[in-house]
């Protein structure tokens, strides 16, 4: 019978090698070897990074001088311009909506292509994957630029820039949801002589469409904020009034304008984030 003390160390044995598994600790010379090499490398990776951004805590130091001066520019802001800002501030909440919209629904057919447990061909499954890859890796600014370009000024641009960055993202994570799903329904569904349109429809759709909520409302979140940032290009919304006054060296519109889009954007992100734990509180019900 082993005493007390053997008890205790294979206790304390278990836990060491719980600790390691969970922090991924080699357990080996050898892997004690590579995990050290890693490290190196690692170190090496962020200096020679540093370099190239030209990091420079001294440069920083210089520069919080004039930060501080063009803080001071800022203040107070002038609260006289509110009236003239409601437009432009429901104009970005517009065309959040309708690029979030517009990239949802551009992403519900491709995601079906993009989910490699749906038994389409291989070939689609790899050119949907690489489409959207290349789709989500070109900056909404870009696309905003290329639609102004081609549609003129204003808010429409915009919305065209954030649908198709939007589709992009969201149609990788409804592809994702959709590889996570559970597959005896689909099984079972196929087992009856199910089309596909009615497996997707009966076996995919329920189970999927929680998550796809949540996502969709947090692309939201995002859009809102991106939505401030196109109107630099001539896009519409908050940006471009927010541009304006940088121009012009009225600082203390731009912090009104600065303050409306942190207003903004809390208050979609506190909404959103309700919403998401209801989705979800309600999915698990």
């Amino acid at each position: 019978m082993p005493t007390m003390n053997a008890v205790d160390r294979a206790a304390a044995d278990r836990a060491a090698d719980r600790f390691r598994w969970l922090v991924g600790l080699p357990t080996t010379p050898g892997g004690w070897t590579r995990l050290l090499a890693a490290m190196v490398l690692g170190l090496w990776a962020l200096q020679w990074s540093a370099a190239g951004a030209q990091l420079s805590p001294t440069e920083l130091a210089n520069g919080l001088p004039q930060i501080a001066d063009f803080l001071g520019r800022t203040w107070p802001p002038d609260w006289r311009i509110l009236d003239r800002l409601w437009a432009p501030a429901l104009e970005t909440i517009q065309i959040a909506v309708w690029g979030t919209l517009l990239g949802a629904l551009a992403a519900v057919p491709v995601s079906f292509l993009a989910a490699r447990n749906l038994q389409g061909p291989r070939w689609l499954y790899q050119l949907t994957r690489q489409g959207l890859n290349v789709t989500r890796s070109i900056n909404e600014l870009i696309l905003a630029l290329v639609f102004v370009s081609a549609v003129g000024l204003g808010p429409f641009p915009g919305v065209l820039a954030l649908a198709v960055h939007g589709a992009g993202m969201l149609g990788k994570f409804f592809a994702e949801a959709i590889e996570e799903i559970d597959q005896g329904p689909l099984e079972a569904l196929r087992a009856t002589g199910a089309r596909p349109l009615q497996v997707i429809v009966f076996g995919v759709l329920p189970q999927v469409v929680t998550a796809w909520i949540a996502v969709v409302l947090y692309r939201f979140e995002v859009n809102l904020r991106s939505a401030t940032v196109l109107g630099m290009v001539g896009a519409g919304g908050l940006g471009f009034e927010l541009v304006g006054s940088l121009k012009l060296f009225k600082y203390p519109e731009t912090a009104t304008c600065i303050i409306v889009i942190t207003v903004m954007v809390v208050a979609a992100d506190f909404v959103s984030s309700r919403l998401r734990r209801a989705i979800q509180d309600s999915g698990r019900h």
